[in-house]
């Protein structure tokens, strides 16, 4: 089993830009994303891609912002004009089975996370 371990998280000002990394194996899963949580926060999803054709999906606070790829063997995200809003710790997470994209219930698989802070 493929660990899901994020990485490239660090501390940045306001408008700063950050770019994560997870180590997965993208045919393994039918959906794969990132998700975030802050302190005292539900777990939330960030940006997912159902792998099978493609299609990306993006929370509300962060499109136009963020943007997330794949390429044979890693998961990006891209953070771009982060917010201190958007402090949290980020995990990559994978589902083999059809359910909402952003949910985290949906996903079965989960990695160590990443801290991501913004300052403003």
């Amino acid at each position: 089993q493929v660990q899901l371990v994020a990485s490239g998280g660090g501390s940045v000002q306001a408008g700063g830009s950050l770019r994560l990394s997870c180590p997965a194996s993208a045919y393994t899963y039918l959906f794969i994303g990132w998700f975030r949580q802050a302190p005292g926060k539900e777990r939330e999803g960030v940006a997912s891609i159902y792998t099978d054709g493609g299609k990306i999906y993006y929370a509300d606070s962060v499109k136009g912002r963020f943007t997330i790829s794949q390429d044979k063997t890693t998961l990006y995200l891209q953070m771009n004009s982060l917010k201190p809003e958007d402090s949290a710790m980020y995990y990559c997470a994978a589902s083999g089975r059809y359910g909402p994209p952003l949910d985290a219930q949906h996903y079965a698989d989960w990695g160590q996370g990443t801290q991501v802070t913004v300052s403003s």
